[in-house]
């Protein structure tokens, strides 16, 4: 009987293998993507609240994401700004298809002198074109409402 009461409206989310899971406990930082972090830019920094248990120096950084890894490194040496090669960014950005409004969130799986590893779970910020076919929310007296 519950099952009748649905409507014909709800959308269903399919998660694709080990996209989203909960966190562990261990340290993680979370972002929306600027336009500073995607293209042309390609800047991500560590925010100062992880900055104590980062080495003071450059290290190896790798992001694991959907089974895949990310090998770059991770300016340590300035006190106020530690932040990821852009190369290397710039490579996961695209492979992943990432766009400002995009959420990551970077949890660390391991953290030592000689290492960094932080697994990522990514939240695209698109509008879900079940929206988009109702509402156009390209003026004010329009908006998208979720």
């Amino acid at each position: 009987m519950a099952d009748s009461a649905q409507s014909s409206s709800d959308t269903t989310i399919q998660l694709h293998g080990e996209e989203f899971w909960p966190l562990s406990g261990k340290p993680f930082f979370d972002i929306i993507l600027a336009k500073t972090h995607v293209k042309p830019y390609y800047k991500l920094g560590i925010p100062a609240k992880l900055h104590r248990i980062l080495p003071s120096c450059s290290f190896p950084t790798v992001l694991i994401f959907a089974g895949k890894s990310w090998e770059m490194t991770c300016d340590g040496s300035n006190k106020k700004h530690k932040g990821l090669d852009r190369e290397s960014w710039k490579a996961f950005i695209d492979d992943n298809n990432l766009k400002a409004g995009d959420g990551c969130v970077f949890e660390v799986m391991e953290c030592s002198s000689t290492k960094l590893v932080l697994r990522v779970q990514i939240l695209r910020g698109e509008i879900p074109a079940e929206l988009l076919e109702k509402e156009k929310g390209d003026e004010a007296e329009k908006p998208i409402i979720l």
